[in-house]
């Protein structure tokens, strides 16, 4: 029939151009981003001081209390994971400011009036705050080397642990994204950010077992998506480490989060420039 494609088996252009498009969006918002530590590289030092502290004191003096490491498994062991995890949610949890520092610089409008996609620019954040993310990880890997840390240098582990850590980065970002849409100033969002942060690092399985938590807590972990991205790291990381809620289900549970916090950051979004 005149007029219709022709059927050669190759994918429509239209949908491959848009695809391509949308990728070059994202990278676009990510690179922006990545530009700024370039700039100001001592903000990742910083930051690292907080998880070595962690390790360094914490580790030691609770690694003396009975009941929280076992015969085959030490707790310095156990704990680096959830440091990891814990450093990756504080870095992302205050990612949201940038974007009120945006709005205030007027940068916010100019992405605003681009062509990109509004859900590319939060996509474009999750993933910069994941590079953010990332740095922890090498930081607090050679960290836990140097002391002794069972790691799991394993390729395939290794590429594990850094899916875990963009994924859960790219949530926690997010969230703080919408936390950042609704109150809209500085000082409203550090105080929220600060009432947010340990309620869910210690309403997880970070630094002590679930096994230890009384049943109301159980339940609030349960539900607690930064309990999934220690549970995975931690069997990815040590050596015979294992997960208690299986991989499979710590991927499905952080991905349907980053999901639905990325359809509402994606709504809200707009709203930071009224």
């Amino acid at each position: 029939m005149q007029g219709a494609p022709a059927l050669t088996g190759e994918p429509d252009r239209r949908f491959v151009y848009t695809a391509r498009d949308y990728a070059t969006h994202i990278m676009a918002v990510a690179d922006a981003e990545i530009r700024k530590l370039r700039h100001d590289p001592w903000e990742l030092v910083s930051r690292a001081v907080q998880p070595i502290l962690w390790l360094v004191l914490f580790g030691e003096v609770m690694a003396q209390v009975r009941g929280l490491s076992s015969d085959s498994q030490r707790y310095l062991d156990f704990l680096a994971p959830g440091i990891l995890a814990q450093s990756v949610l504080f870095v992302a949890i205050f990612y949201g400011i940038s974007a009120i520092w945006e709005r205030d610089l007027g940068v916010l409008h100019r992405y605003m009036v681009s062509p990109a996609p509004r859900s590319a620019l939060v996509i474009g954040k999750a993933l910069s705050s994941s590079i953010r993310g990332l740095s922890q990880a090498l930081v607090i890997y050679f960290c836990a080397a140097l002391m002794g840390v069972a790691l799991n240098f394993d390729p395939a582990h290794i590429i594990v642990v850094v899916l875990l850590i963009v994924i859960g980065s790219g949530l926690f970002s997010t969230f703080s994204l919408i936390i950042a849409c609704i109150v809209k100033t500085r000082e409203r969002f550090m105080g929220i950010g600060q009432v947010l942060t340990m309620p869910i690092f210690f309403a997880s399985n970070a630094i002590y077992p679930i096994s230890l938590m009384p049943g109301w807590l159980k339940t609030v972990s349960s539900l607690n998506p930064l309990t999934y991205e220690v549970d995975g790291l931690r069997a990815m990381m040590l050596k015979g480490g294992v997960s208690s809620f299986g991989i499979a289900t710590d991927f499905s549970v952080l991905l349907a989060c980053a999901a639905i916090v990325t359809m509402v950051a994606t709504a809200m979004y707009p709203r930071m420039t009224r």
